[in-house]
């Protein structure tokens, strides 16, 4: 048996980096995904595939429960411990999270009593496959997060969207603790969102835009502190950017609930403005933008800024200009929004 998930990967649209400090954003989901594929199989291990590596945990039953024993790399080093998942790199710990809350029945997703691991398998293989670039804040790790959930636990009972959310932040803040759930909620319910309120926008507005990766590595935990200091040092100045941000969001709802690209492209601009304003652009970033200029509605950083992505409203017509406008050594392709958010499916063999 197998059961299937996919989810898809996010952009913030309005909003990054001030929304730390209490204003709005707006998030979409677009049409790139992480699809994670689990299997019963006949070890007892908790096999993890992916393109960054593999990883494969023994387990044993203790006092009558399955648990994951410790295991050691190629080098000898304790890389498991139990059931804690601190001792796994970084990008296999949402899953042996995920495999840990299926084992002890946690979440209350199944009535306790009502089920026993190795009462259907000896053991998971989960294998994940993406076509969202890793760490340029497209959401690959939330995507994968909602994905592996949905996969996970979806050979035992379909879950609710509601269910899928709580436990695929949980798996989140594995990685990122201070996670405040906006990127899994988006990748989860699809389309649009408004955070904090984490309420979904519902628009017909189609918007078709370019992504384009300055392959630039950039982490965002220095461009938050980056953007911290600037509010100390300017703290009359962030606080109107701050006012500033909320005002424009407020533009952009209007603007999509009247099918205005043009006012919707120019606020795209007058954003990033603003994160030029409080130092999280760079040099490569604003060439990129210039050199968009001609053809888009409005250009401006996704996500941490200092490398990673800019996104782009284009006209149809345009797409194909963009390669010789951004030269052969940037990354970039089109996405639309995704309104589907997590699907899932199970395949008896």
């Amino acid at each position: 048996m197998k059961s299937i998930a996919s989810a898809p990967g996010k952009i913030i649209l309005f909003g990054e980096h001030f929304v730390v400090h209490g204003t709005k954003a707006i998030l979409a989901a677009i049409n790139k995904r992480v699809t994670v594929t689990t299997t019963f199989t006949d070890n007892k291990t908790i096999k993890i595939n992916s393109e960054l590596g593999t990883i494969e945990i023994p387990m044993t039953i203790k006092d009558g429960e399955p648990k994951m024993n410790e295991d050691k790399d190629e080098n000898g080093n304790v890389i498991f411990k139990g059931s804690s998942h601190e001792e796994v790199k970084s990008e296999f710990r949402p899953f042996v999270f995920l495999a840990n809350r299926l084992m002890t029945n946690s979440d209350n997703v199944w009535h306790p009593g009502n089920f026993h691991f190795f009462d259907h398998c000896l053991g998971l293989e989960i294998t994940i496959d993406s076509d969202i670039p890793i760490g340029v804040g497209l959401g690959s790790s939330s995507a994968c997060c909602v994905a592996a959930t949905a996969s996970i636990f979806g050979l035992f009972k379909e879950l609710s969207s509601e269910e899928i959310l709580k436990i695929s932040i949980g798996a989140e803040k594995t990685i990122f603790p201070d996670t405040s759930g906006a990127d899994c909620t988006v990748c989860t319910y699809g389309g649009m969102i408004e955070h904090p309120n984490i309420e979904k926008i519902d628009s017909a507005f189609d918007l078709n835009l370019l992504i384009a990766n300055s392959m630039i590595p950039h982490s965002t935990k220095n461009s938050v502190e980056k953007v911290s200091k600037f509010k100390e040092n300017n703290e009359e100045r962030f606080s109107q950017l701050c006012d500033l941000e909320n005002g424009l969001i407020d533009e952009v709802i209007t603007a999509m609930k009247n099918n205005d690209a043009t006012t919707f492209g120019l606020k795209m601009s007058e954003n990033q403005k603003y994160l030029e304003e409080i130092q999280v652009s760079n040099e490569t970033i604003n060439g990129m933008i210039s050199s968009l200029k001609e053809i888009s509605l409005g250009t401006k950083i996704t996500g941490a800024g200092d490398g990673g992505c800019v996104i782009a409203l284009v006209k149809d017509e345009n797409v194909n200009k963009v390669p010789a406008l951004l030269g052969k050594d940037k990354e970039c392709f089109s996405a639309k929004i995704d309104t589907k958010g997590v699907v899932w499916s199970k395949i008896e063999e």
